[in-house]
């Protein structure tokens, strides 16, 4: 049996990694040390790659939900004979509340069996494979452990349950009458150096994370539109994130690909610069002040004062070399290959960086003041680099590998950067940097309602100089650049909604195998801006529906078949639906004001159009 559907799968996270459980019971992904370190469940991406799997032995079917306010998952299977139900958890350091949520957790993946109703026979198959399914280790008993020792790692399972194994992989069957109770651990350590994996009690697990994850919930209280469903987005952000740096990853998951049998099958399991601003955004709506603070700060130290390219991505702890390499002895998830670890984006030039990070302190100013000395030095030279960089051509937001090209949303971003740069004056620069940035954010200005239109398509367009539409510039309504209400940028969410849009679903150009679901929010936020606040929270309806049964999202959705694609899942795409129900419960309030906004924005039909500067 295979793993099925990507969303089909249920997400658990300790503040270091992530599981992915099926609905079928079985661990098709999990790579404890850390997001992005090897996996021991890989079946995501091949079935010999590991999994572990607890399942009625007969036909059945499931209803599963998480645990109130956290991420702990309850699977209940109905068979002919009986039901049972399946709690997993992945282990938070015991006593762990509040903000200590996750930042010393023990690496235990728990599972309690309880029989509910009548008897279900039970099996189970365990196999784990480690270094992404290179490496089968013999299975031994030790203290009461069945011990799985390869490469840098160790695995103990623990249960009462009688199992026989052979060949590097252990087989169990049991019967669960109404009432009873199975507990299994499965702990993680590093084979060197370090103690022996920990040893918990299974329902205790459950019970301590499901109390971890509903304090620290319940420190982050949203109010507005949505409410369930920007609670759920907010701990499966909180999820992915490491908690010992505060970085959240994109995604928890290697290439699970953006078309079936398609090569763009990417390692998310990183930390991209780009999506910093709009999860600082979210997290403003729906955390405190606690997490903002340890993402800047990570951001600071990760950065630092390179010369060169800046980074656009980095590792959890701030690594920079995430050099891109094929596992080819993996089959990739539906055939789809390459099957890659690493990403290669991390060499690119991507100009839209500056903006993201100067967007994310001016969000926090009340908080950065006066500024620390290492964030002002990253912030200044971000500045500085935008100001010098921004007429470059660049792989732009969505990472183009084929050729540099002058993006629209670069340079809108680029604006950004220098917007916020002035509006922070002599706080971060002195006053000849500040008339500089001023000079150069209108020069940016006039050179994007100037070449980024075209009078052809009646839209800003995704490079300048052409007549290709990409959603991108729905962002230029979102972080102030023109009001959605301008003429000109209007007609561009109209075109872009026309050309792009399939069922609610929008793609990010025209071929794109796609929706992508954070375009499709970054649509929902732009409508409303434009007065039209009923079809936009339709929209969001819509698009929210074709979330799976515990409301996650993958990156992007298929609109014919609504089947959930690329890595899963996706804070991007969690991040857009708070934004966007944040967006929505402003409006409704009367006080949308974008938290960077320009003081006054112009509409682009009362400038002039210089002609274009080459």
């Amino acid at each position: 049996m295979g793993s099925g559907q990507i969303a089909d799968h249920g997400f658990l996270a300790d503040g270091r990694s992530a599981a992915l459980v099926d609905s079928a019971g079985s661990v098709n992904w999990w790579c404890p040390a850390r997001f992005d370190a090897p996996s021991v469940f890989a079946r995501l991406l091949d079935d010999d790659a590991g999994h572990w799997e607890i399942r009625p032995e007969g036909p059945f079917r499931t209803e599963r939900a998480y645990l109130v306010d956290s991420l702990v998952l309850r699977t209940v299977f109905s068979t002919a004979t009986g039901s049972v139900a399946i709690t997993d958890a992945l282990a938070l350091e015991p006593g762990a509340r509040g903000h200590d949520v996750g930042l010393q957790s023990p690496r235990v993946l728990a599972r309690v069996v309880r029989g509910l109703s009548g008897e279900v026979p039970m099996r189970l198959h365990y196999r784990p494979r480690f270094e992404y399914g290179r490496m089968t280790a013999q299975l031994v008993w030790q203290d009461a452990a069945l011990v799985a020792a390869a490469a840098a790692a160790r695995l103990n399972l623990r249960t009462s349950v009688p199992l026989s194994a052979e060949g590097g992989e252990a087989f169990g069957s049991f019967t669960v009458r109404a009432g009873e109770t199975h507990d299994f651990t499965l702990a993680y350590a590093p084979a060197y150096n370090a103690g022996p994996p920990a040893v918990l009690d299974a329902q205790q697990v459950i019970d301590d994370a499901a109390a971890g994850w509903r304090s620290w919930l319940g420190l982050h209280d949203y109010q507005g539109l949505y409410r369930e469903q920007v609670r759920r987005s907010a701990l499966v952000v909180q999820g992915m994130t490491y908690r010992p740096s505060g970085a959240v990853v994109a995604a928890p998951t290697m290439s699970l690909p953006e078309e079936l049998g398609g090569a763009r099958n990417y390692d998310y399991r990183y930390v991209w610069i780009r999506d910093f601003s709009f999860t600082l955004d979210a997290l403003w709506r729906v955390a405190c002040t606690d997490e903002i603070t340890r993402q800047v700060g990570w951001l600071a130290r990760s950065m630092g004062m390179a010369e060169g390219i800046v980074p656009i991505m980095y590792g959890v702890e701030g690594e920079r070399d995430l050099t891109e390499h094929h596992l080819d002895h993996l089959a990739g998830y539906a055939n789809s290959r390459p099957v890659m670890v690493g990403n290669d984006a991390w060499r690119q030039r991507q100009n839209d960086v500056h903006g993201e990070t100067l967007s994310a302190a001016w969000l926090m100013r009340e908080h950065l003041d006066p500024i620390p000395p290492d964030f002002r030095d990253v912030f200044w030279a971000m500045t500085e680099r935008a100001a010098r960089d921004w007429h470059l051509p660049d792989a732009g937001m969505w990472e183009a590998r084929d050729a540099e090209r002058h993006y629209v949303s670069s340079k809108v971003q680029c604006w950004t950067a220098l917007d916020r740069a002035v509006r922070f004056g002599t706080r971060l620069g002195s006053q000849e940097d500040v008339a500089r940035w001023t000079t150069a954010r209108d020069e940016v200005r006039r050179a994007v309602l100037s070449r980024g239109w075209s009078e052809r398509v009646g839209a800003y367009t995704g490079a300048f100089d052409s007549d290709d539409l990409d959603a991108s510039v729905l962002l230029m309504p979102l972080v102030g650049f023109l009001p959605a209400t301008d003429p000109r940028m209007r007609s561009t969410i109209r075109m872009v909604e026309e050309r792009l849009s399939d069922h609610g679903l929008l793609r990010r150009w025209e071929g794109d195998p796609a929706g992508f679901v954070i375009c499709s929010f970054w649509l929902i936020s732009c409508l409303a801006l434009a007065g039209e606040r009923d079809r936009a929270g339709q929209l969001f309806e819509r698009l929210t529906s074709q979330a799976n049964d515990l409301g996650l999202l993958a990156e992007q959705i298929d609109p014919r078949s609504g089947e959930q694609l690329g890595n899963f899942p996706q804070a991007f795409s969690h991040i857009g639906l708070i934004n966007a129900a944040g967006d929505l419960t402003d409006l409704d309030a009367g006080h949308r004001d974008f938290p960077p906004a320009p003081d006054r924005l112009i509409p682009a039909s009362q400038e002039g159009h210089p002609e274009s500067e080459h």
